[in-house]
């Protein structure tokens, strides 16, 4: 069997089928999932994935995911000094 066909059998068992487990989630992904709660696409992406979001969706998550990232950021240097 060539490594393609090998690669298109597997493909039902990657961890894109999977349901994510929400109270095991690494920081980055707890965000992402706020954003989108906060956007009101958390129903969407817990029932089909976030394949089910349109680019501009998805741009908008990851612009809120970068600004709050820089807030975070920035406060975390302000408490230094």
């Amino acid at each position: 069997m060539r490594a393609f066909e090998s690669y298109k059998n597997m493909s039902k068992y990657t961890r894109k089928n999977r349901k994510p487990d929400l109270n095991n989630l690494t920081p980055d992904e707890q965000l992402k999932y706020e954003i989108a709660e906060e956007l009101g696409l958390l129903p969407d992406v817990l029932k089909n994935g976030w394949k089910s979001l349109s680019a501009k969706e998805t741009g908008k998550i990851g612009g809120l995911v970068r600004k709050k990232k820089s807030e975070m950021s920035s406060a975390a240097k302000n408490e230094m000094q």
